[in-house]
């Protein structure tokens, strides 16, 4: 099984790759400022599943077709893009409504929970570039001899959504707090709106122009 130094220095390779702001951050920061603390919250909660998904993938194949299948590759990477623009178009659309939606303070409804987890899950597991750090990275830690090898990949992978949604819940509290300050001018509350979804679209735009690196 795992031994507990490999586990200690994959948990500490990720920890450097989550706590170092990129597109994660930038996408929690963004859901803060649109939707709210609340539902940024979730949206950590939904990337961490996909994430986590992403590792059960590797864990049976998925990473290693991923690598060697461009047209797989692409797949995932434009569904993922495609997903954050249309996330950053809506908020660009419905940017208006945040002073009324921020002044009604309402509990997500049963409905919306699922919806704004969702969110979170698509842009979590359709991140080509998470895929390929797991597929690569992860079977160095790996002890073949040890057998049971999905199963060494999932235990490793479980540190990955757990210091996401530490260091990402942090950012989303943050931007919450910004957003308060925001709020107090409906005209400033409408401009973070509006750009809070450009960044999204920006992010989307970026993420389907990276190319693979092989």
């Amino acid at each position: 099984m795992v031994s507990p130094s490999h586990f200690a220095a994959f948990a500490a390779l990720v920890f450097v790759m989550v706590v170092v702001p990129g597109p994660s951050v930038l996408f929690t920061i963004s859901r803060a400022l649109t939707v709210g603390r609340r539902d940024a919250l979730l949206t950590v909660l939904g990337n961490a599943a996909g994430v986590y998904t992403q590792v059960v993938a590797v864990a049976f194949g998925l990473g290693a077709l991923v690598q060697t299948s461009a047209a797989v590759f692409t797949v995932i990477k434009l569904a993922g893009a495609a997903y954050l623009v249309y996330l950053g178009v809506q908020a660009v659309r419905h940017r208006r409504r945040l002073t009324d939606a921020f002044a009604a303070s309402a509990p997500a409804g049963p409905g919306r929970v699922p919806a704004v987890l969702r969110d979170g899950f698509v842009v979590g597991f359709a991140n080509p570039k998470s895929i390929v750090f797991l597929a690569a990275v992860l079977p160095q830690f790996v002890v073949p001899a040890a057998g049971r090898v999905p199963v060494q990949i999932m235990i490793l992978g479980v540190c990955l959504p757990v210091i996401a949604v530490l260091s990402d819940s942090a950012w989303a509290l943050v931007a919450g707090a910004a957003r308060t300050w925001f709020a107090r001018s409906p005209r400033r509350l409408e401009l973070i709106g509006g750009t809070g979804g450009v960044v999204m679209i920006g992010l989307g735009a970026g993420l389907a122009l990276t190319g693979r690196k092989d």
